[in-house]
């Protein structure tokens, strides 16, 4: 019997295969849980047959972003290419096209939200310069359809729309493909569609620092881990930072905190206790059985706590893989927990969504918020707080009501 010496043919694109099986990894431990050889296994190949395509785990990370924002940039310019007369035409079919990639592939905009901080800088400004570049064509499209709109609120709203495909990859919820799809333009088109509410005429004076007294050493440190963690991430930073950012010596911090995971946990309980606290609040100044109030001032309770600290942008920031099971669960638990609080009056208000429609929707307003707080170009807006209430409002489709 004849043997063939004819090697196995490598499938022709084992790059970007090679590049799909880390995302999905990198996007259930984070970029720190996984190795090369979790990668390699994974994907059926050796370590040396991994490093053929790729130099390092920054360069496969940077592989799955700029192929992410390769196809933004062909659906973009597919959908304005005639950008005319018929403007509206090809804002639709843009918004179809985006959803369509949001649902399709998640892991990318997980990955980029929560784990571009690990590329390289030069992989990171090209991602920046190439997503600018994107946002602007929507802007500009954008203020063809809404031409009363100032330049700097369209691309407000362009901010806001894209943040309702990127709120895909903060939860793992679905529903069937083309419905999803669908939902997310609807969700979409309102936010684009909002009337921002108009600046006060004088800016609000800043309350007066009258405290009793010097803060606790533990109520300073977990002040700077907030600031620091919230700036650049969670394994990016030391004991020894924490305690120099406090005037102390790094070993000090472990006499308040067992570990730097103890400090987040510390943060995230804290945070979860804002939102209790400020939902309970807001829940019990509502008229029953009006839910549509309730919707309102939840949205309010949370904008305030968003903007008024850091915390939450540091709960909500992904680094949670970075503490103990144990303690993820029951935080992730009590996240959970408040987004249903918002599930199940958004059913009642809109009672032709399902749960997980409802869901979804929850999550792209809450992504807004928290996606437009934490951007560094929207921060000085005067009227920053009613805005983000505003484009939830939206969101959720209960500002006509």
């Amino acid at each position: 019997m004849e043997h063939s010496t004819e090697r196995p043919r490598r499938p022709r694109d084992r790059k970007s295969q090679l590049a799909t099986v880390a995302a999905e990894l990198f996007r259930a431990r984070g970029f720190h849980g996984v190795g090369i050889n979790d990668i390699a296994a994974a994907a059926g190949v050796t370590g040396p047959a991994l490093y053929r395509h790729f130099a390092d785990k920054r360069a496969i990370l940077a592989y799955v972003l700029l192929s992410g924002i390769a196809d933004m940039e062909s659906a973009t310019a597919e959908a304005l290419s005639t950008l005319d007369s018929s403007g509206p035409d090809r804002i639709d079919a843009l918004l179809g096209s985006l959803a369509a990639q949001a649902v399709e592939r998640r892991e990318v905009a997980a990955l980029w939200r929560w784990e571009g901080k690990h590329l390289a800088p030069e992989d990171q400004r090209e991602i920046r310069r190439r997503s600018g570049a994107v946002l602007q064509a929507w802007t500009k499209a954008l203020l063809t359809r809404r031409p009363d709109l100032d330049p700097a609120d369209a691309e407000l709203l362009c901010w806001a729309g894209l943040s309702v495909y990127g709120s895909v990859s903060v939860h793992h919820t679905t529903v069937a493909k083309r419905r999803f799809g669908a939902l997310l333009v609807e969700i979409a088109q309102r936010v684009l569609h909002v009337t921002l509410p108009a600046p006060p005429g004088e800016p609000e004076p800043a309350p007066p620092q009258t405290g009793l007294g010097t803060p606790s050493r533990r109520e300073q440190l977990l002040e700077a881990a907030t600031e620091l963690f919230r700036r650049r991430g969670f394994h990016a930073v030391s004991m020894e930072e924490i305690g120099a950012a406090t005037g102390i010596a790094g070993p000090s911090v472990y006499r308040h905190f067992p570990s730097k995971a103890g400090l987040m946990i510390a943060i995230c309980q804290r945070a979860a206790d804002r939102l209790a606290l400020g939902a309970e609040y807001a829940l019990r100044r509502s008229s029953p059985p009006d839910e549509n109030e309730a919707l309102r001032r939840l949205t309010e309770s949370y904008v305030h706590t968003l903007t008024v600290s850091g915390e939450l942008a540091v709960a909500f920031s992904g680094d949670l893989n970075g503490i103990p099971e144990r303690d993820h669960a029951e935080l992730v638990r009590v996240q959970r927990d408040y987004v249903a609080q918002w599930v199940r009056l958004l059913s009642a208000v809109h009672p032709a969504l399902n749960a997980r429609e409802a869901k979804i929707t929850v999550h792209a307003a809450l992504t807004i918020a928290n996606d437009l707080a934490r951007t560094r170009r929207f921060a000085a807006r005067p009227n920053l707080r009613a805005e983000l209430v505003a484009l939830m409002g939206a969101a959720l489709d209960i500002n006509s009501r």
